[in-house]
């Protein structure tokens, strides 16, 4: 299914949820091949029937939802993945990213190819989120932090960081996820994105 996409661009996005990111990817780029990986089924569960469907009735060949939590990355998935996204992470996938975990980040560099790229991309309200942000030991989030501190966490992991910044609203609000559209709704919302490549 996977092995005729490769060398043409297979795309890997954590913490899928409900598949829209991966969804609307698939359709507007059928040369490319995109898995949805989310620890929660049941979102995905209307959606992973549609996409077996024919394409004439809104089938997506060359789509795949998988059930595993970052720290169970499928091993079949070793070394496939052209690009990996992680967009608006929440509970243990975003204290991963945000504090550089080496465990998870080892996990992302193995299932990419040699130069793949990661995009990470971080919606941060610090009055709302408080609590979860307390609870997950991440700090204050802004581009000094993650300019510094954590591009060496995942310098030290084998990824380059070639981009950090805030996003506009004007931005991140046309980022096809639910989430994105949720959240747009809150101007306090900071959001941030950092790329990198995976140079190990």
């Amino acid at each position: 299914m996977i092995a005729p996409y490769r060398g043409l661009g297979i795309v890997i996005d954590i913490g899928t949820g409900d598949g829209r990111f991966v969804s609307a990817s698939a359709k507007a780029n059928p040369d490319q091949f995109f898995i949805g990986i989310d620890a929660n089924a049941k979102p995905l569960e209307k959606l992973s029937t549609k996409i077996t469907r024919k394409p004439a009735k809104g089938g997506l060949p060359n789509t795949m939802f998988v059930q595993a939590a970052v720290e169970d990355l499928p091993e079949e998935f070793a070394g496939i993945a052209d690009e990996i996204y992680i967009n608006f992470p929440w509970g243990s996938l975003l204290g991963a990213v945000a504090n550089g975990d080496q465990r998870i980040l080892a996990l992302l560099s193995r299932s990419m190819i040699s130069h793949g790229r990661l995009t990470v991309t971080m919606g941060i309200d610090p009055r709302r989120d408080h609590a979860e942000l307390d609870r997950l030991g991440i700090p204050q989030i802004g581009l000094d932090y993650l300019g510094s501190t954590l591009k060496a966490c995942y310098q030290e992991a084998g990824f380059r960081m070639v981009e950090c910044r805030e996003l506009a609203i004007s931005e991140w609000s046309r980022i096809e996820t639910s989430w994105a559209r949720k959240l747009g709704e809150n101007d306090e919302r900071k959001v941030f994105q950092m790329e990198f490549v995976d140079v190990t």
